[in-house]
C-alpha cells in the first residue's frame, strides 16, 4: 500500500466495516486491473544495495534520490514521514511509487482497463526509473528475493511503520525480517461485482495461488548461492505471521462473504495506529479493543475508517480482500513476466465462462489438499501434485481456460492481438518445463560458475 488512508470518519457499528468492503463493488463494465511489482535497486559497479542517502564518498545518489528524480520525471505528488520522502502519488488517481523496508522500488500502477495498458505503462515506469537511475550507476534487480546480501547487509528506509513491523515480526515468525527486506513480489488487484462474485473470486484464486508461486518461481538464491526452492519468497511466507497470512481455509465455507472476512480481520492484531502524523506503536493489540475505545496504548481513542483501512492493508493472505481482489502468490520476475502475471488472472476471472471453468477445476479440492499444494509449491513447484494430479496438468488447464477467457474478452491492441498474447511467456515455460527460477539455476551450475553475480546482469533492468 503506498498511502495510509486518511478517513477520520467515526466506525459506529461492525456494519460499517463490512460496508466499507462492499463499496468496492462495481458493474463488470467497470473493472479495472492494477499491477504491482517490486525490484532490488543496486550499484552495478559492485552488486551493494543502494542506501537511502545513496554514497556521497562516491558521489553516487540513493533511494531519495531516485524518487526525488521521478517525481521531477512524473509531476507526482511527493509521499513524506516525519520530513523523509518516502514514496509518490498521481494527484489525478493514477499510479504511485512506494519503498518496502530494504529499499525495494515499487510500482502500485494505476486501474487500467486493460492488460495491453499495464504493460505500457510498465514500459513507461522502467524506462523513467532506468533513465532516473543511470547518473547514479543503478540497476534494479528482478528477482523475488535478495541473491546475494545478508540481512545485516540490507539498508533500512526511514518508513515510522516499518520501524514497528521489524521490532515486532520476530515475536511472531522466524521468517518476517526476511519477508519484509529481502524480497520482491507482483500482484495483481481484480475488482467483483457483488458479495457472491467476490466468494466465487476469491475461491477460485485462492485455490490457484499456488499453482502462481509455481508458474512465477524466482527466488532460488540466497547469500550468494542456490537456497534449495524455486520460490523462496513463498517459502518465507510460511513462517512469517500465520495470524495474518494463509490460504483463509474458512473462505470456502458455507456461510462466506464480507461478514465473515470482517470477523477474520478483526482477530488478527493490529501494528499500529495512525494519528495525524505519528504512528503508535501498539503491535499484537485487538483492533475490537480500538472499537471499544479501549486500547491501553492510547486510552479512549477510538477507531475511525482510517484505523480500517489502514488495519486491512497490513493482513497478509494469498488473496487479500479490500475494495478488490489482491493476488499475492507471485515472485517478481522481468517485463514480460510482471505483466503474464496479471494476463493470467485476468483471463480467469474477468470473464464469466473462464471462472466458471476454473471453479470447476478447484472445486473438488478440500483444505487439506489446498494447504498441502501451498506447502509443496515453493520447493517442488509444478511437479506438486494434488489429488493425484501434478500441478504442471493443472497449469495446461488453467492456461486454456485463461486464454479463452482473453480471447472473449477481445480487448485488442494497436495491431489487432487480443490480451491472451502476454500468456506466450507462459506457454513457453510449461513447454520447455522450465520456470524462471529453473532457468538460473541451470545457469549458476553452467555458464556462471557457481557464481551469483552474473544473475545482476541477466535479470536485471
Amino acid at each position: 500500500m503506498a498511502r495510509d488512508v486518511s478517513d477520520q470518519t467515526p466506525i459506529e457499528s461492525r456494519d460499517a466495516l463490512v460496508g466499507w468492503i462492499a463499496v468496492g463493488e462495481k458493474p463488470e463494465a467497470d473493472f479495472r486491473i492494477g499491477t504491482e511489482h517490486e525490484k532490488f535497486p543496486f550499484y552495478r559497479a559492485d552488486l551493494a544495495p543502494v542506501p537511502y542517502e545513496g554514497r556521497p564518498d562516491k558521489g553516487q545518489g540513493g533511494i531519495k534520490a531516485l524518487l526525488e528524480g521521478m517525481q521531477a520525471k512524473t509531476g507526482w505528488e511527493p509521499i513524506e514521514d516525519a520530513g523523509a520522502l518516502i514514496g509518490l502519488f498521481d494527484p489525478d488517481g493514477g499510479g504511485a511509487i512506494s519503498l518496502e523496508p530494504g529499499g525495494q522500488f515499487e510500482l502500485s500502477g494505476a486501474p487500467l482497463e486493460t492488460v495491453h495498458q499495464t504493460a505500457a505503462e510498465l514500459d513507461l515506469h522502467l524506462e523513467q526509473v532506468k533513465d532516473v537511475a543511470a547518473p547514479h550507476d543503478i540497476g534494479f534487480l528482478a528477482l523475488g528475493m535478495s541473491p546475494k546480501w545478508t540481512l545485516a547487509q540490507t539498508p533500512v528506509m526511514p518508513k515510522s511503520r516499518y520501524k514497528i513491523m521489524t521490532r515486532y515480526m520476530p515475536q511472531v515468525g522466524s521468517r518476517g525480517l526476511d519477508m519484509m527486506y529481502r524480497t520482491c513480489t507482483v500482484q495483481v488487484n481484480l475488482d467483483f461485482s457483488s458479495e457472491a462474485d467476490m466468494v466465487k473470486k476469491l475461491r477460485v484464486c485462492l485455490a490457484l495461488q499456488p499453482l502462481a508461486t509455481a508458474l512465477f518461481a524466482n527466488s532460488p538464491f540466497t547469500e550468494g548461492g542456490p537456497n534449495g526452492r524455486l520460490s523462496e519468497r513463498s517459502e518465507i511466507w510460511r513462517d512469517t505471521d500465520n495470524n495474518r497470512a494463509g490460504m483463509l481455509p474458512f473462505a470456502f465455507e458455507d456461510g462466506m462473504g464480507y461478514e465473515r472476512y470482517v470477523d477474520y480481520a478483526l482477530q488478527v492484531p493490529m501494528y499500529f495506529v495512525k494519528r495525524g502524523e505519528t504512528y503508535h506503536d501498539v503491535a499484537g493489540a485487538d483492533f475490537r479493543a480500538l472499537l471499544e475505545g479501549r486500547l491501553p496504548q492510547l486510552p479512549g481513542e477510538r477507531a475511525t475508517m482510517s484505523d480500517w483501512a489502514n488495519h486491512l492493508s497490513t493482513i497478509f493472505p494469498e488473496v487479500r480482500l479490500k475494495r478488490f481482489l489482491e493476488m499475492r502468490g507471485g515472485d517478481v520476475g522481468g517485463r514480460d513476466h510482471i505483466v503474464a502475471f496479471s494476463a493470467f488472472f485476468v483471463g480467469l476471472i474477468y470473464d464469466g465462462a473462464s471462472l466458471d471453468a476454473a471453479w470447476d477445476l478447484v472445486k473438488g479440492w478440500n483444505a487439506q489438499q489446498r494447504q498441502q499444494l501451498r506447502d509443496d509449491a515453493p520447493s517442488h513447484g509444478l511437479d506438486s501434485m494434488i489429488s493425484g494430479v501434478s500441478l504442471r496438468h493443472i497449469a495446461r488447464e488453467a492456461l486454456a481456460i485463461s486464454r479463452h477467457g482473453l480471447s472473449r474478452r477481445n480487448r485488442l491492441d494497436d495491431n489487432g492481438r487480443n490480451e491472451a498474447v502476454h500468456l506466450d511467456l507462459l506457454d513457453a515455460r510449461l513447454a520447455s518445463g522450465r520456470v524462471a527460477a529453473q532457468e538460473w539455476l541451470d545457469r549458476f551450475n553452467g555458464a556462471w560458475g557457481g557464481k551469483v553475480d552474473p544473475v545482476f546482469t541477466d535479470a536485471a533492468y
